[in-house]
């Protein structure tokens, strides 16, 4: 089994890339992001957690009591410290998480499995993926997507990528960089050519 990282900025069209790799190649993806909303369930040990450090005023006030996300984000994004406490309580859990995946769809016989993270790269993924590929858009068309797409005002896009790395950063640790900023015929034709030396001829269209 092949274990493929992918990652990429806010607003590079990662979604569309993991739609591409589990339409047309039969990979099994898992959003780290996702999995870790899944893990925020009442009940669930990342929930649990988070509670017991950040208090009650970030639960929505009806039952469940769901942590409120926006409560949580406002709290932690302007605040590295607090950032860090959280991604120290979720992130090892989330990892531990994919590699039970991992495991499962080996004894499976799943072929391509795919790993999407902001921060593969940060959180050590490297020791679990055969390869990371970046998914790269230049900054000017990431914020006319993120206008056009999310309704962000292009202020908030800037303030998201300060808080990220920057390109060189990505490049510098990943195996290969996918422009992703022109048609996506384009983007498909780069992810055959790179999967044709990865997988065997019968997942290949």
């Amino acid at each position: 089994m092949v274990i493929l990282g992918i990652t990429g900025g806010v607003g590079s069209g990662k979604s569309k890339v993991l739609y591409e790799l589990e339409s047309n190649y039969k990979a099994f993806v898992v959003e780290a992001d996702k999995l870790a909303h899944k893990l925020m369930q009442p009940g669930e040990l990342i929930y649990n957690k988070i509670v017991e450090c950040f208090g009650d005023q970030i639960l929505e006030i009806n039952e469940p009591y769901n942590i409120d996300r926006v409560k949580l984000g406002e709290i932690v994004f302007n605040d590295e410290e607090k950032l860090n406490i959280l991604n120290s309580i979720s992130h090892p859990l989330v990892k531990e998480n994919i590699i039970n995946l991992i495991k499962q769809h080996q004894s499976k016989g799943t072929k391509l499995f795919v790993i999407e993270a902001a921060l593969l790269i940060e959180d050590g993924y490297q020791e679990i993926c055969d390869e990371i590929w970046y998914i790269w858009v230049d900054k000017e068309e990431r914020i006319r997507r993120l206008i056009s797409n999310r309704g962000y005002t292009r202020e908030k896009c800037i303030s998201i990528f300060n808080n990220q790395k920057e390109d060189s950063y990505y490049k510098l640790y990943t195996k290969h960089t996918i422009d992703n900023s022109k048609s996506f015929d384009y983007t498909a034709k780069q992810l055959k050519d790179l999967l044709n030396n990865l997988l065997s001829n019968d997942i290949i269209n």
